[in-house]
């Protein structure tokens, strides 16, 4: 028999008789002194990969975090308990670094998208070119233009810091993630500073109106935590 874990925490508080995890099963505390961690039974060697299950997972996270900050597990990890007792006390003292990083916090997340073009239009040429010598000078204006797009990623990033840096514990910024979106960034806030956080976040966004942004929150700071991928690489479970 394997367990299915949700997160860890500092503490042991009630959860709710009727919350059920994956395949419905109970939810059930692992307690090891310093912190606790959340699971629940689970007789297979894979979870399904559904809506059904993934909502199961995040509505334990959920639970615990209107409690107290968890550090949250990716979906489908799974493990037997007593690995799971070796893997809590071998990295005990950086857990409970990342539970003291985490603590009182919440995860506010940021995408910044602007659509315009960021090829270099000086390079156009109107005169009729050879094959070799157009697709060298496409490359040129591509390459160009990635370089711009990731200059202004980043000036984009310092002007946020800058808004919001104080109410930051803690960043987590991405200035090349896709084509279409410029910037995605997670920030740890405090609990106590998301109003006003939000806030400065509204006066950032009347004053770039250029920029769409995608804004979402407050979240468990799974961002933050990145315990499942050490633990998968320690014990090579699913």
């Amino acid at each position: 028999m394997k367990v299915y874990i949700y997160c860890l925490t500092e503490g042991t508080d009630a959860l709710p008789n009727s919350l059920r995890g994956i395949a419905g099963a109970a939810v059930r505390w692992i307690d090891t002194g310093c912190f606790s961690s959340v699971v629940s039974d689970f007789a297979g060697e894979a979870v399904l990969v559904n809506r059904e299950n993934a909502l199961a997972h995040a509505a334990v996270v959920q639970s615990v975090f209107k409690q107290t900050t968890p550090l949250p597990f990716r979906f489908g990890t799974l493990v037997t308990e007593p690995k799971l007792n070796s893997y809590l006390t071998a990295r005990r003292e950086t857990l409970q670094r990342k539970l003291e990083q985490v603590r009182g916090c919440v995860e506010m997340s940021v995408k910044i998208v602007w659509n315009r073009n960021w090829t270099d239009e000086s390079l156009h040429k109107d005169v009729q070119e050879k094959p070799g010598t157009a697709f060298l000078h496409e490359k040129r204006r591509q390459l160009m233009g990635s370089e711009a797009r990731a200059a202004e990623a980043r000036r984009i990033a310092v002007w946020l810091e800058d808004k919001t840096g104080e109410m930051v514990r803690e960043k987590r910024i991405d200035t090349n993630p896709t084509e279409k979106l410029l910037l995605a960034a997670a920030y740890l806030v405090e609990r106590g500073a998301v109003e006003q956080y939000r806030v400065r976040l509204k006066e950032a966004r009347e004053e770039k109106p250029e920029l769409h942004f995608l804004v979402s929150g407050p979240w468990p700071p799974y961002s933050f935590a990145n315990i499942d991928l050490e633990f998968k690489s320690q014990f090579g479970v699913s």
